[in-house]
């Protein structure tokens, strides 16, 4: 073989490892992440899945009590759930890619916040009134680096009155956990899982974020209507941002530029926006007036969407309850409708990361997980939006069933997609299941085309 024809084959088998490369990376990041909101429920709470390309309802799963406080592991297999009753003390871990409960741990208190850490190797749950006697409070730690179906419990951390809820650092050195009943935040060092600092705050803290550079942290003061930012490198409050009326969750887009704080207002005068706080100046730059009493909220990987949850059920008839607001304009574009599946008093939203394609073709299915029948009458029970009705099967061995009720999502921008195939497929993985096709088709021809021209 001559030189020009060992360069032209070594140049075409460089060429042809290239695409395959491509191909494999496309399809590992191609599929939109799913968004799992948190529903308290009447008889049993129950999580919802949302696919974040369509906003379609992709499953129901049922968990033991109220689900509340949700947290996902990095590599999105993994959602925690804890049960906010005040009469359990179990945390729910649902497996992602089959949306079922795989494990539920006894946490040893009544647990109410969670936070999965960098590594995702432990999980912290924050509990409430753990020791009455003193009024101390527990961080539990579930260790899933020991197995995800033992989940075993290990030393809780000591923190300080009623801790609310905890966030770590990007790097995972620095746990930030706030303290409603004496409106302090505690910093903790991961290693010696000890209290390093304790930072004043304003009145009652609660939901609380970091920001992707790890340099801020932001702590929603629920009882001082505001948002106190802390300089993690000093662990001082370098600025206090005025919001809505009565604040309980934020989130921060991931390039860091806004946060987006959720305004629920009171029972007798119950909100209804979103303030935006631009993090540079730590000023509101835009309010969002969304469905009444938002809760919580989360913003998707690519920093496009923010998805809220609107815990007012009864003013909107059950109808609408998670908001999707573009990150761009800052209005919202979409509302989530579960159509015949009632999603009572929403609380929380997580979102998971970019996965691979495979795990995006899941039919809408209700689980039952155990859970007795009139429970699942009751999930099940139709309201009068126009959703044909399907009846699940009493059989216990029947795990899930396939519904189809696209057709009732509300998009302002009419981006509804059709689902109406035989197969009941959802739309999503057909949209995701060959990202990037272009790029790898002009690959194929240029591949092709230096192969006719070495002939």
């Amino acid at each position: 073989m001559s030189n020009k024809e060992h360069r032209e084959d070594t140049f075409t088998r460089a060429l042809g490892i290239t695409a395959l490369a491509i191909l494999i990376l496309v399809s590992l990041a191609g599929a939109a992440p799913f968004a799992y909101v948190t529903s308290i429920g009447i008889d049993t709470g129950t999580v919802f899945v949302i696919d974040t390309a369509t906003n379609n309802l992709t499953a129901v799963v049922p968990i033991e009590g109220w689900a509340g406080e949700a947290a996902i592991n990095p590599a999105g297999t993994k959602v925690y759930v804890t049960d906010i009753s005040g009469l359990s003390t179990t945390v729910s871990v649902i497996d992602t890619k089959t949306n079922t409960v795989d494990a539920v741990v006894d946490v040893g208190g009544y647990p109410r916040g969670v936070a999965v850490n960098p590594k995702g190797s432990r999980v912290y749950v924050t509990l409430r009134y753990s020791r009455v006697d003193d009024d101390s409070n527990n961080i539990s730690v579930i260790n899933t680096v020991i197995g995800t179906s033992t989940n075993t419990v290990m030393d809780p951390v000591n923190v300080g009155l009623s801790t609310y809820h905890v966030a770590f650092t990007p790097d995972g050195k620095k746990i930030y956990a706030t303290n409603s009943r004496n409106n302090t935040t505690s910093v903790i060092d991961e290693t010696t899982k000890k209290v390093t600092a304790t930072v004043p705050v304003g009145d009652y803290p609660t939901d609380i974020a970091v920001s992707p550079d790890g340099n801020k942290v932001y702590v929603i003061n629920s009882g001082s209507n505001n948002v106190s930012v802390i300089d993690t490198a000093t662990n001082n409050v370098t600025g206090t941002v005025p919001v809505g009326d009565s604040p309980g969750d934020i989130a921060v887009t991931p390039d860091g530029k806004k946060a987006y704080v959720t305004n629920s207002g009171s029972y007798k005068d119950p909100g209804n926006t979103v303030s935006v706080i631009d993090t540079t100046t730590n000023t509101v730059t835009a309010t969002v007036y969304v469905g009444t009493a938002p809760r919580g909220i989360a913003v998707t990987p690519d920093g496009k969407k923010a998805y809220v949850a609107i815990s007012d059920s009864h003013s909107s008839d059950y109808k609408d309850n998670v908001s999707v607001i573009d990150t761009v304009t800052d209005t919202v574009t979409a509302t989530v409708n579960t159509g015949k599946y009632t999603m009572n008093y929403p609380v929380g939203v997580v979102i998971g990361p970019f996965r691979s394609s495979d795990m995006t073709d899941q039919s809408i299915k209700a689980t039952y997980n155990e859970t007795d029948q009139s429970t699942m009458a009751n999930l099940n029970a139709t309201e009068d939006i126009g959703v044909e009705e399907t009846n699940l099967s009493s059989s216990e061995d029947k795990s899930a069933v396939e519904l189809n009720n696209s057709n009732n999502n509300t998009d302002t921008n009419n981006s509804e997609s059709d689902n109406g195939s035989s197969s009941g497929e959802n739309e999503s993985s057909k949209n995701n299941a060959t990202p990037g096709f272009g790029l790898l088709g002009s690959l194929t021809c240029i591949y092709g085309g230096w192969i006719l021209r070495k002939k």
